[in-house]
């Protein structure tokens, strides 16, 4: 038996006041209609819930227990709309966020607390995650938004504009010669065995590898990678190179690992998404923030000297 809404709340109603009057009045309905409706539903139920008499009005056993039964739920039902409205209004609301790589975990840190004190009835969860994921957290409803590396080209996702832009480098073990190398360029990486990211999408690994395979196939024959971590071993290990954005070069040294500047290279772009859909206004606010607190703090650059450093011993 599935209880409608409005027999809902004319018992509770009613339940409450002990009166058809007050009842109908809360209600905004017919003293008629407040009776039909409890009729209804106790004929639907199998036994009274009121006892009725010229003078009063009370609840039955049955109707104590079913009243003490469905109170709580209702309760729940009508503060979650609420709360679904002040959601939808930027009010009020949690938003979950992801992120991929040391250094948006640290952007999202100073805007989640940046937002927060703008928005104080406002919570921001922030969850990491490891490079490889793609935005599958955000196409099954895990996360509300989160960081990705440009281009998203995918029909179910929104991708707003560029938050973070910064210079590609060539990561490529320090035994290779290439190494030895002060800068690159797009032409020294024909030829490259690059290392290969499966569970990313083609033309996002054709544009990472910079089409040193060609436009239709690109030159990702080395081992396969599903986390940043697990990539940066295997090329130290001499089972390929990758282009990467040069904030690895300041999160992610080690002594067995060049990172060597590719001139002509475009800039890498990374940016925020989020389902197509969802951009609450919560959603936007905290994205605006985001942009904001990477324009005025600066992502970490790398300057050409951090480029030749060598790694931590």
């Amino acid at each position: 038996m599935v209880l409608e809404r409005h027999e809902l709340d004319g018992f509770l109603v009613l339940a409450e006041e002990l009166h058809f009057g007050r009842a109908a009045e809360r209600l905004r309905v017919s003293r008629a209609h407040v009776s039909q409706t409890i009729k209804k539903l106790e004929r639907r139920i199998g036994a009274p819930l009121f006892v009725r008499t010229s003078r009063q009005v009370a609840l039955t056993p049955l109707g104590e227990q079913l009243r003490e039964d469905l109170a709580p739920h209702a309760r729940g039902i009508t503060e979650a709309v609420h709360r679904a409205i002040a959601t939808a209004h930027g009010t009020t609301g949690t938003l979950r966020v992801g992120f991929v790589g040391a250094l948006w975990g640290q952007l999202f840190v100073l805007a989640a607390d940046a937002f927060r004190a703008g928005h104080p009835d406002c919570e921001v969860e922030l969850r990491e995650y490891a490079f490889g994921v793609a935005q599958e957290p955000v196409r099954s409803g895990e996360l509300d938004l989160m960081n990705a590396s440009f281009p998203v080209r995918e029909p179910d996702l929104t991708a707003g504009p560029p938050v973070v832009r910064e210079p590609r480098v060539l990561a490529i073990s320090s035994a290779h010669p290439l190494a030895a190398r002060s800068e690159l360029t797009l032409a020294d990486l024909d030829g490259l065995t690059m290392i290969r990211t499966p569970t990313m999408p083609a033309y996002w690994s054709r544009s990472r590898t910079l089409g040193a395979g060609g436009p239709e196939e690109p030159a990702e024959r080395g081992a396969q990678a599903t986390s940043l971590q697990e990539g940066l071993a295997l090329i130290a290990a001499g089972k390929g190179a990758y282009p990467v954005g040069a904030q690895v070069v300041r999160f992610y040294r080690r002594p067995d690992l060049a990172y060597v500047p590719i001139t002509d290279a475009p800039p890498l772009d990374w940016g925020l998404v989020w389902r197509r859909g969802n951009d609450t206004p919560l959603l936007c606010a905290f994205a605006r923030v985001v942009t904001e607190v990477a324009r005025t703090s600066g992502h970490p650059g790398t300057s050409p000297e951090e480029l030749g450093a060598p790694g931590p011993e």
